[in-house]
């Protein structure tokens, strides 16, 4: 759906929420309750009598007329993209309680910065400054977490730190990263699945175009897994984003996602040896600062043994909720394959054995 047709579209008191940069998600449900999710507070309801079933009946008819499709008891779900905006509707024949819709804003543009990041708490100086050493060393890293956690929005942050002679091509099934549009003047390539072209599809295609990244959106099927696997051990380097609970569990989570009767053991021998981190992000309400939260609490290191083709992890970085830090060091793996890319990181990276002496002076 294109940028003219949304212009079309009268929002009426939804406009408001559309050109707050904080609220990211607007959901109408249950005969007129809406709910917002922001930057700032999470999720929260807010009273708005103005916001009704009439007007969202309205705002469903004007979308799927000037798209030219049916809403109705016959074709109950509609969708409509643009390039900063993603629109869902749910009949009133299926949604019993009154139409239901959500609004979720995609922009063209990069939220995070390192002051941000640092003011808020989201990471501390040491861990930010290792992770982008990370991508300048070529590292392939998926970011987990649980719906509305910030995934896409630190994967963007993360790619804006990829050296600008790098060509780049993302893969999305709905358009969030929009890289093109921030970096108009770089080399980056946009591709978008479809009902024509799959990820296998595309990755084909973007494997001619010889990117030095590959950025695929949310690893959520087999098909995905299998693009993922595919240009990590085609030499590619990759960023993605994954649901799970914690980083250590991503590699176990792919191989779940997974259709067929793989191998367990030689599928994730693949992931450790070619994903280097996973990063767990987490949102939540804080008490202790009385604000909704987004923070990296987990990044872990995979790698394969070399003597013994043994597939193990080293969880470099862990906070617990209630603010508890374990720290380790990289193992020899990470720092020997930055170092072939020119990243040269101390044996001794966060100066835990520096720490130690002192302690024991």
């Amino acid at each position: 759906m294109n940028e003219a047709i949304f212009d079309q579209l009268d929002f009426g008191p939804l406009q408001e929420f559309l050109d707050d940069d904080d609220v990211t998600d607007v959901s109408y449900s249950n005969d007129g309750q809406v709910h917002l999710k922001t930057l700032s507070k999470g999720i929260y309801k807010v009273e708005r009598p103005d916001i009704n079933n009439a007007l969202m009946e309205k705002l469903a008819f004007q979308c799927s007329n000037v798209m030219g499709k049916t809403f109705n008891m016959a074709h109950p779900l509609l969708d409509a993209e643009s390039s900063e905006l993603r629109m869902n509707f749910i009949h009133e024949s299926i949604a019993t309680n009154g139409i239901a819709c959500v609004l979720r804003k995609t922009p063209a543009k990069i939220r995070l910065n390192k002051k941000k990041l640092l003011d808020e708490g989201y990471v501390s100086l040491q861990m930010h400054d290792f992770l982008m050493k990370c991508v300048e060393g070529h590292c392939n890293i998926i970011v987990c977490g649980e719906t509305g956690s910030g995934k896409t929005e630190l994967v963007k942050y993360l790619a804006s730190h990829i050296k600008e002679n790098e060509k780049i091509i993302t893969i999305e099934d709905t358009l969030e990263l929009h890289l093109d549009k921030i970096y108009p003047h770089r080399d980056i390539v946009a591709m978008k699945t479809n009902n024509v072209a799959s990820y296998s599809d595309l990755l084909e295609g973007c494997m001619r175009q010889n990117p030095q990244w590959i950025l695929l959106s949310e690893v959520r099927s087999a098909e995905a897994v299998m693009a993922v696997r595919n240009s990590i051990s085609s030499g590619h380097n990759i960023l993605s984003t994954i649901h799970s609970d914690k980083a250590s569990s991503v590699p176990m989570r792919m191989y779940a996602l997974m259709e067929g009767s793989q191998d367990v053991e030689q599928f994730l021998r693949t992931v450790y040896r070619y994903v280097q981190l996973a990063i767990y992000v987490k949102g939540y309400y804080s008490k202790a600062l009385g604000r909704f939260q987004r923070e990296i609490l987990e990044v872990c290191e995979f790698y394969v043994e070399d003597d013994t083709n043994e597939a193990k992890q080293n969880v470099i970085y862990r906070k617990t909720l209630d603010g508890h830090i374990s720290l380790n060091n990289p193992t020899k793996h990470l720092l020997d394959y930055v170092a072939i890319q020119g990243v040269n990181l101390p044996e001794d990276t966060f100066r835990l054995n520096q720490t130690v002496e002192m302690a024991g002076a």
